[in-house]
């Protein structure tokens, strides 16, 4: 591969959003008095939070529904009890609660120092503006990646290829020379595929069906390709 710009999604590739959200949520509970079984909660949630972050990506929720309705929706599925107001309070601390937890992926900071000296490192992410460059900064790696670029900064979200497009104009790279690494396969890899950028699909698990895109499991393999 000819790269020269390497272009990562940050929540569920590089910082570990799942183990992180889940000490937040542990956290602020606590701190609130709800008083459910957090393990039940999480299991809940996580699909009606892949949902609603569907849904957002496709513009058919905003950003205050998104963090409104995924919590009501779990909760009602409880049958919990609890007020709007509780629910509000808790989706806007969460937010801000959320990026002090730190835990990164396996291999993060190994593969991003194995890369800084090669390739010039970016973010492209769907993630809440006020939150990513807090992460970033809290997990320690802030100063390894040259541009980051938030949906919410340039008005569209991945897999829209303006996003993508916008983040090469700004990092000064030719899509050809670029590759994009991602979990999400709809948001990261067809979206970078779309403008000609090559793409490494970060994945739970390897299966037979990858369609000739490049998967791994681990954020080390990438040492194989680059």
């Amino acid at each position: 591969m000819s790269i020269k710009h390497i272009f990562f999604d940050l929540d569920h590739t590089l910082w570990d959003f799942e183990a992180n959200s889940a000490q937040t949520f542990q956290f602020i509970f606590k701190e609130t008095n709800v008083n459910i079984n957090i393990s039940d909660f999480l299991k809940n949630y996580r699909p009606i939070n892949q949902k609603y972050w569907k849904l957002y990506r496709e513009e058919r929720v905003s950003k205050k529904e998104l963090r409104y309705k995924r919590l009501k929706e779990t909760f009602d599925l409880m049958s919990y009890t609890i007020s709007d107001d509780h629910i509000n309070h808790l989706s806007s601390i969460y937010i801000d609660y959320l990026p002090n937890y730190n835990k990164l992926f396996d291999g993060t900071s190994e593969i991003l120092n194995y890369l800084m000296p090669k390739y010039k490192l970016h973010i492209i992410t769907n993630g809440f503006e006020e939150v990513q460059t807090k992460k970033l900064k809290s997990s320690g790696i802030l100063h390894f990646f040259d541009k980051i670029v938030t949906s919410e900064s340039v008005g569209v979200k991945k897999p829209n290829p303006k996003i993508f497009n916008y983040a090469l104009g700004l990092a000064e790279a030719k899509a050809i020379e670029s590759i994009m690494v991602g979990d999400n396969f709809e948001a990261d890899i067809l979206g970078a595929k779309e403008v000609g950028m090559q793409t490494i699909h970060f994945k739970d698990k390897i299966t037979g069906d990858n369609d000739g895109i490049i998967s791994i499991t681990n954020l080390m393999e990438i040492k194989q390709y680059l």
